[in-house]
Parts: C-alpha cells; structure tokens; sequence
C-alpha cells in the first residue's frame, strides 16, 4: 500500500444538507484543503512562488460517493501521486470516516493540476518545480 499524505477534518453542521449528511460539495473542497496543506508541510518554496506568477490550475476534479458522512465525523483525506507528467500532477485522495465506529471508505477522489506560470500572454505550462517533484514522489503509488 503506497504511502498517503493524511488531513484530517472533522465534519460541521454547516457541511450537511438537511437530511443531515455531508454535502457532495465538501468533498471536492476537502482535496483542495488536503492540497494546499501538503504544500504549506512540504513545499513551502511552491507556496512563495504562488505570489510570484506561479499558477497550480486544477484542470479537472472529481469524487465517487460510498457511504454517507455526518457531523462530527472525523474524516482522513488520503492524498496519492497517481501520475506526474510534464507539467500535470494526477492526484487521488480517499475519505474514510475514522470516528465514530471502524475505519470506513466513504469516497475517492481524483484531481489534475497543471502548473502553469503568468506571463505576458497569459497562463503558459512549465514543469512541475523540483521542490513539489521531490515532495510528491513520497507519496506515488507507483515507483516511476
């Protein structure tokens, strides 16, 4: 099993619908809190560069749905590098509600980022920056 760069979340009222379960929504925002707080723990160079022209667009997103989650739940988002391509980064999150009761999968996800730079033409693909390269390779599902 690859290893996963975990956020943890716990689930509030204001994220449920009135039946009371999570709200679709929050899972797709829950990869972009999982993201960017990899970023903030392993590329805190990346997160700089953002003020400097740097651009991480997410070019597509999406999660299929298991099980429902509630509030209070505490809920893992599992990040996996899937594939790191030129300059698109393929990543896969899982979401498994660990309190209360056993371990259980509730969703996955997926999302691609391009990394692109501001220019005087507008967004321009570069490579994926060295620092976010490194970090990612921890957590790759497959040995590239």
């Amino acid at each position: 099993m690859p290893e996963s760069y975990v956020h943890r979340h716990v689930v509030t009222f204001d994220e449920t619908n009135l039946v009371g379960n999570v709200y679709f929504a929050h899972f797709l925002h829950w990869q972009g809190h999982c993201r960017e707080h990899f970023l903030a723990d392993h590329a805190p160079g990346v997160v700089a560069a953002l003020g400097d022209g740097l651009a991480l667009v997410t070019v597509d997103c999406h999660a299929d749905f298991y099980a429902e989650g509630g509030a209070f739940d505490e809920i893992e988002i599992r990040m996996m590098l899937d594939r790191l391509d030129g300059h698109r980064i393929v990543m896969s999150f899982d979401y498994l509600r660990v309190k209360p009761g056993p371990p259980t999968l509730l969703a996955r996800g997926r999302q691609t980022v391009a990394c692109m730079r501001r220019g005087g033409h507008g967004l321009e693909p570069v490579e994926v920056p060295a620092e976010l390269r490194r970090a990612l390779d921890r957590y790759a599902t497959v040995t590239r």
